[in-house]
């Protein structure tokens, strides 16, 4: 397969900073906030006698805003502008401590609840309900009791108190990502969990944060203003924006302009918050949700092209059994893979219903396993549960998972990642979603390199380059350069083949690798794993629905209906001798086959799902063939040479 070398424009995307920059409210108030930090560390500094002065100016008391005094001067002659801006100080530090303490906690038992779940998401759930159910305000009064005036104290309380809240948004935002094709892609490629969250899911759901903890920053201040309101915080004659306004509280009817210097800049900071986490959300969301329009509705600036299909090879054909049938007769080498009675389910209302039961079968070092049958027979969940990456609640109830000599189903999850991406690796039937949008290809396979091959950042780099090179990609450079959105979809999957190789694996994972791609990509991509497969000695296992890239790429094939595996055999006799009515239905309906003018034959009814099996065979509401005994269980017998059929009468099915 051929590709035109991508040609990246000269316009490029916006950064961040820019992105803000562009927004007047972010400007605003990201200025005003500033302007605030600057004068909580200046102002005490060169007003130093404001914050120890009991009394100023008794000739000057009361007075109005002037020009010797712009906003007045309190009931003792103090300064009020003084007063405000050395007030800033233990105002915003106060803030700031909730806001730290509140992050701190919030963000990695958030994150760590949303992506683990399981017993960790309960046991935080059960101490935000117990947290939420304490008075806060009135622990918060508790604690200055025992530490009068402190501020530490107090905000420290507050911020443990609110950071439940926080956690709880921040995993329900985790939930949704931890399923996310290029998450899984991580984790099959072996990435550390701690580098996956900070990585790929916290990028994610940073704007969440950015709004919440500035909603927390306004509500801290209007705590903090509330506690120094009452004089538990920032005892006389130290000053701070609550406590002034209780000082203007006092005497409201004879001086009411005292409370309102403090009053506004506490509306305008509180408002200031709110707006520039509004504009810091849309600005950080608004390059990856660009990058996936780009992908869903066309290219951006820059874009990738391929050349026209008359350039590539012919597709996959369904003429029979290919070369791979050539081999059946070689001396077999021993079993890399070998599942054994692999039985996967989920929770149910009345107890664990079953997605895949008793499944068995092996692959051998260099050779291509096939697993075909209809959507819901269990194909994905099988694979998946290879490397334990079964969607979110299933969980393996039986079986042994041996890799070499190793029960896989028996390690832990660190255990596991040594095998993740190293020795097994997995490519999904979608690389666009497998590929995080926020980072370029290259730095994502470079991730994977560092990890299972322990490089530095160049080399990592070059590496990547290279597992670009060696899928043919014809300007490997500027494709690491691109951003997922720019490949096409071939493009794309030669990507993603590329980055399941950057640990060198023994076994390929491929779930539907051509599912999504016109038949002349097809014929590239499998090309490219047959040449994988005889270069490397790499042993694949193969997910799909074409008979014709079974027949034209696998050794054996594993036919798989409702769960349980029906019918495995050599290439050549299940094309030949099917002894299944099912492997006979499925081949008789392929497209390939059809004759021109005329229907194409269909399998009547459809894949009984989980919990509605019929006991015995699984299919028999389907069969021609059916019979009483057929409402028994069936075991897999042997039905001919390197054949074996789940059905009792295999010996009456035909081609």
């Amino acid at each position: 397969m051929t590709l035109l070398a991508p040609k990246p424009s000269v316009v490029a995307e916006p950064g961040f900073l820019r992105r803000l920059l562009r927004r007047p409210a972010a400007l605003i108030c990201g200025g005003y906030i500033v302007l605030l930090v600057l004068v909580a560390v200046v102002a005490p500094i060169v007003l130093p006698h404001v914050a120890t002065d009991n009394a100023g100016d008794l000739s000057a008391t009361g007075q109005g805003p002037s020009t010797a005094h712009p906003l007045g001067t309190d009931s003792l002659g103090r300064d009020v502008l003084a007063r405000l801006l050395v007030g800033t100080r233990p105002t915003m530090i106060g803030v700031l401590q909730a806001l730290v303490v509140a992050l701190a906690l919030a963000v990695p038992v958030g994150l760590a609840a949303g992506y683990r779940g399981g017993w960790l998401d309960r046991v935080v759930g059960w101490l935000a309900d117990l947290i939420f159910s304490l008075p806060g305000i009135i622990i918060v009064i508790v604690v200055l009791a025992v530490f009068p005036g402190s501020t530490l104290a107090a905000m420290t309380t507050l911020g443990l108190l609110a950071s439940p809240g926080l956690m709880r948004v921040i995993r329900s935002v985790t939930l949704p990502l931890r399923d996310e094709l290029y998450v899984q892609a991580a984790r099959t490629a072996g990435l550390r969990t701690p580098y996956l969250l900070s990585r790929h899911i916290l990028p994610r759901i940073g704007g969440t944060i950015v709004v919440q903890a500035s909603f927390f920053a306004a509500a801290a201040l209007t705590v903090q203003s509330g506690l120094a309101f009452l004089s538990l915080l920032a005892a006389p004659p130290a000053p701070s924006w609550g406590g002034m306004v209780a000082d203007g509280a006092k005497v409201r009817f004879v001086q009411p302009w005292l409370s309102w210097p403090p009053g506004i800049a506490i509306g305008l900071t509180i408002l200031a918050f709110c707006l520039l986490g509004d504009a810091v959300r849309d600005a950080a969301t608004e390059g990856w949700t660009g990058r996936i329009g780009a992908r869903m509705f066309g290219p951006g600036p820059r874009h990738l092209r391929t050349v026209p299909p008359g350039r590539l090879g012919p597709g996959p054909s369904f003429a029979g059994p290919g070369p791979a049938t050539a081999r059946c007769q070689e001396p077999l080498p021993p079993s890399l893979l070998a599942v054994e009675g692999l039985s996967v389910a989920v929770p149910a209302g009345d107890g664990d219903r079953l997605l895949v039961e008793g499944v068995s079968f092996d692959v051998r070092a260099g050779e291509t396993v096939g697993i075909v049958g209809e959507s819901g027979c269990g194909k994905t969940v099988t694979t998946r549960a290879i490397t334990d990456l079964l969607p979110g609640g299933a969980f393996r109830t039986a079986g042994r998972i041996r890799f070499d000599g190793v029960d896989l189903a028996a390690l832990g999850e660190r255990e596991l990642r040594r095998y993740r991406g190293r020795r097994i690796a997995v490519v999904s039937q979608e690389p666009m979603a497998s590929f995080d949008p926020l980072f370029r290809v290259g730095d994502q396979i470079a991730e994977a390199v560092r990890r299972h091959l322990r490089l530095g950042r160049a080399a990592a780099r070059a590496r990547a380059v290279e597992l670009l090179a060696s899928v043919h990609l014809p300007d490997p450079a500027a494709v690491a350069r691109a951003y997922p959105h720019e490949l096409s979809g071939g493009m794309a999957q030669r990507a993603a083949i590329a980055r399941a190789l950057a640990g060198e694996p023994q076994l390929l994972i491929a779930d539907e690798p051509t599912t999504a791609l016109d038949v002349t990509v097809q014929a590239g991509i499998l090309d490219l794993l047959r040449e994988l497969r005889t270069d490397r000695g790499m042993a694949i296992l193969l997910v799909t629905h074409d008979w014709g890239i079974v027949a034209d790429s696998c050794d054996r094939v594993v036919v798989m209906y409702a769960g349980e595996v029906v019918e495995r055999a050599q290439v050549g006799p299940i094309f030949a001798a099917p002894r299944h009515p099912y492997t006979q239905a499925l081949l008789a309906s392929d497209p390939h086959e059809a004759p021109a003018g005329r229907d194409l034959p269909t399998i009547p009814g459809t894949v009984p799902p989980p919990g509605a099996w019929p006991p015995g065979c699984r299919f028999r509401e389907r069969c021609a063939l059916a019979t009483a005994g057929c409402e028994r269980p069936i075991a897999l017998i042997p039905a001919g040479p390197g054949q074996e059929s789940r059905c009792i009468r295999a010996a009456e099915v035909t081609a």
